[in-house]
């Protein structure tokens, strides 16, 4: 048997992220990973041109998501976007993400904290007095540990542990949610999956694929077309290798993974689109179906372009390594079960607040990502459905199972409601649960705690310190990052609620206004800083500087 301090169970990229934090404090973490190898998105599942908010490449993501991505741009000898894709700054090919994380984990697997296993899902769980005490996997080993995180892509640890959880839609009912399925619950309703595909193009060839079964079905009913409803109620129309008519860049670029006039040799494009954008069945309830119609789903929508939208010369990428056949290994999860915990992120938390930069603070932050609520067809419910989000928080309540006692959600199964998750399951959000999940998980062993003990001010606020001391933000500040002096202590007071409501800076060197002071002050009271409430100093930096200084609980 496999024993560990902190056992991650699923090796997507919150599996990755946290158990690089676990090990990296110091704690002994096995990783497991159904997939033949860790990355969920960026390798498995075949999206590696990563879906980030626009101010990813100078704040508002994590010190270790950040080395993940010059790791990837390091394989390519420094490339800025090695694939050219404008849907994202950084596209890349499936092995070169697989490296990067290989090389992140190296260190930690070298030195003996952390160990791999791959091709090994849970397939049971052995429980003891509420707790977790051993996972028994498919290979026919069991790992033993004192914290277990779930980070597998469905929620699986979550069913067979016990833990309560959800899927699909809460239904309208439950928390008048604009993107909620009308009425009562719908679990089935669960979002789409999608099985990618690489294509290189080979003009005055021919490489059409035989037309799969249901062609016809799925060319009329998707419908099969480069023109899509826009997010801003327009229809957006494209065209394979030039602008389309209302100037959109062509789909060929869309999620290119591989610029072949700047790295040499051929192109390789990605195809993730609404017209492989599998609903039939859900992925939760009956995978193996799901899997199989999302793979046939997309050889037909191959065999359309090369057919009736007129490109023969669009060559499935076979020999691409990291793929079956140049399709995704396994489809691209929109969707996990998610934990039920008492006060679910919604929708409401994550909207725009008028005249605020900022979504509503959470008192119990770890975290932050940005990304708009997307929803795609869901099961029965064929509508896609946007909605906007101002920067907000990841809450430590959304990742503390009720039961087992040992158990914190690490991925996309964290706490929130089908919309309010759209908007965390990108490629720096799960990240950044994922590691908010590992950094908790070290504390509770380092302090022989269960995660329910987290709640306390003290817990959180130790918590927090160790998040900000490895460059993880706890509050959306951006003219402070990791790496500057000031970042841990800026970063506590901003949790605490000292930030500017109408800007995403605090403009550190500037003199303090009146209103700076006050939210000063309060975020010094609850960080039990009474010294700073009658004079924080003349500008943040000061204030960031003696809170970082002194003593008392901060």
């Amino acid at each position: 048997m496999l024993t560990a301090d902190v056992v991650v169970i699923g090796g997507g990229l919150g599996g990755v992220a946290a158990a690089l934090a676990a090990a990296e404090s110091g704690r002994s973490v096995v990783l497991t990973c159904a997939e033949e190898e860790p990355g969920g998105q960026i390798t498995s599942q075949l999206v590696p041109a990563l879906d980030e908010h626009p101010h990813v490449e100078t704040g508002g993501v994590s010190a270790s998501y950040t080395r993940l991505r010059e790791l990837v741009r390091a394989g390519y000898g420094g490339v800025a976007n090695p694939g050219g894709g404008w849907v994202s700054r950084l596209c890349f090919e499936p092995h070169a993400g697989a490296k990067a994380i290989a090389d992140l984990l190296a260190p930690q697997v070298e030195s003996g904290r952390l160990t791999v296993v791959t091709g090994a899902a849970p397939a049971g769980v052995r429980l003891h007095a509420g707790l977790i005490e051993a996972v028994t996997l498919t290979t026919g080993q069991s790992v033993a540990g004192e914290v277990f995180c779930d980070a597998t892509e469905l929620g699986d640890l979550l069913v067979l542990a016990g833990a309560p959880w959800v899927c699909g839609s809460e239904g309208g009912d439950a928390h008048g949610e604009s993107l909620a399925v009308e009425g009562a619950p719908r679990p089935r309703a669960v979002q789409s999956c999608t099985t990618g595909f690489l294509v290189e193009h080979l003009p005055g060839e021919d490489h059409t694929v035989p037309r799969p079964p249901g062609y016809e079905r799925w060319r009329d009913g998707q419908p099969f077309t480069l023109e899509i409803d826009g997010w801003d109620g327009r229809t957006h129309r494209y065209r394979m290798f030039e602008d389309g008519p209302d100037g959109h860049p062509p789909f060929w670029t869309y999620r290119r993974l591989r610029d072949g006039a700047v790295l040499g040799g051929r192109d390789l494009a990605l195809i993730n689109w609404a017209g492989n954008d599998y609903a039939d069945r859900s992925l939760i309830h009956e995978p193996r179906e799901a899997a199989a119609g999302a793979r046939l789903l997309s050889l037909a929508f191959l065999h359309w372009l090369q057919t009736e939208a007129g490109f023969p010369g669009l060559r499935l990428a076979a020999e691409t390594p990291g793929t079956s056949g140049g399709l995704a290994r396994h489809p691209y999860v929109r969707e996990s079960r998610r934990l039920a915990v008492p006060g679910p992120v919604t929708e409401h938390h994550l909207r725009p607040v008028p005249g605020q930069a900022r979504a509503a603070a959470m008192a119990d932050a770890v975290g932050v990502a940005w990304y708009h609520m997307d929803i795609h067809p869901r099961v029965g419910h064929p509508g896609s459905h946007y909605a906007d989000t101002a920067p907000f928080q990841i809450p430590l309540s959304a990742l503390v199972a009720p039961e087992p006692g040992n158990l914190l959600a690490a991925a996309k199964n964290l706490g929130a409601t089908q919309a309010a998750a759209s908007a965390y399951r990108v490629h720096h959000g799960e990240w950044a649960v994922g590691e908010a999940a590992g950094t908790a998980a070290a504390h509770c062993v380092r302090r022989s705690i269960r995660p329910g003990r987290l709640s306390a001010p003290a817990e959180l606020l130790a918590v927090r310190r160790s998040l900000v001391a490895r460059g993880a933000p706890i509050a959306w500040v951006l003219d402070v990052a990791p790496g500057d002096p000031l970042f841990a202590p800026v970063q506590l007071l901003a949790a605490a609620g000292a930030v500017r409501p109408d800007s995403l800076d605090v403009r550190p060197d500037q003199p303090l206004t009146e209103a700076d002071r006050t939210v000063l002050r309060a975020a010094a009271a609850r960080l039990g800083r009474h010294d700073m409430t009658s004079d924080p100093g003349r500008t943040w930096a000061d204030a960031a500087s003696t809170l970082a200084g002194g003593g008392g609980t901060a």
